[in-house]
């Protein structure tokens, strides 16, 4: 069953009583005609309770969405995984004594064991529906989603001791006198927000000048990374810094130098001089401030 990525028969019948909060699943909020309709409705799906017997009709609606496409491999259709993660919206179960959503996750949980499938839970209390063994998968975007957590061990680099720091902005630019006044126009606007701001050149803590780089991109929220001249380093730290899902802000004397590849990147261009500087340092301070206030 689990290989077919649907959901059986006594699974669905179980799904439309606890949508219903019918009987054994009572401690599910309780939904009369018109709110069955309004609950398919608010998830974009077009169905209208006709009057027939609640539980059945409801049965009905998940028999034929449950046939659809599936999201992917070992998962129902993406639209059963929307009605599954929404009839646990917590939401639904304010207000309301003679709910349990506890109980009721519990009774989701055995429900989908049974086709390989489970719920977890989010750090902002709503569940998200995901293979027993396996990642969570988002139906809020068109597309199925590719966004899954990777644990690597990485063979050229030690992973620092210390914390991460989210006060920190740490610098890729290249090593040149040319480049002190993009930092100090950097550095400028992170003493005014009292953010701590360092580059390569500024620390020397380990045996290897390439692990203080890893250190400093991994411990910081924020990368800026400066492509003006097409420096090879600065590219290959930026990909560690993606890698590491950092916030990555590009800055430039000339577009031309960004990568294609990263071109769909925004990135801040400004002239090296006097006024130049002044301009990026109000540019940057407007994305510091959107990315910090988050």
């Amino acid at each position: 069953m689990t290989k077919s990525a649907v959901i059986g028969a006594g699974g669905l019948t179980k799904i439309a009583e606890m949508i219903c909060g019918d009987s054994p699943f009572d401690f599910f909020p309780y939904r009369s005609s018109s709110y069955l309709t309004r609950f398919f409705i608010d998830l974009d799906f077009d169905y209208v309770h006709d009057g027939s017997t609640r539980r059945h009709w409801v049965n009905d609606v998940l028999k034929e969405l449950n046939s659809k496409q599936p999201a992917a491999q070992g998962l129902p259709s993406r639209e059963i995984i929307k009605i599954v993660e929404s009839v646990l919206h917590p939401e639904s179960f304010l207000f309301n004594d003679k709910v349990d959503r506890e109980k009721a996750k519990d009774a989701m949980k055995v429900c989908l064991k049974s086709y390989g499938l489970t719920i977890a839970e989010l750090p902002n209390g709503l569940v998200k529906l995901c293979p027993l063994h396996g990642e969570f998968v988002s139906t809020d975007y068109q597309e199925i989603p590719a966004e899954k957590l990777l644990t690597f061990k990485p063979s050229i680099f030690q992973v620092p001791s210390k914390p991460q720091n989210p006060r920190l902005v740490s610098v890729m630019m290249p090593f040149s006198a040319s480049f002190n006044g993009t930092y100090d126009a950097i550095k400028r606007v992170t003493d005014y927000m009292g953010l701590e701001c360092l580059r390569a050149d500024d620390i020397w803590e380990n045996s290897t000048f390439i692990q203080d780089i890893f250190d400093l991109i991994f411990c910081a929220k924020v990368v800026v990374v400066d492509f003006t001249a097409r420096n090879p380093n600065v590219m290959y730290e930026t990909g560690i810094a993606h890698t590491l899902g950092k916030t990555v802000i590009p800055i430039t004397q000339s577009i031309d130098d960004i990568p294609s590849d990263l071109g769909h990147h925004r990135a801040l261009k400004y002239l090296p001089n006097e006024q130049g500087y002044k301009d990026l340092s109000n540019e940057l301070y407007k994305r510091l401030k959107s990315i910090v206030e988050k």
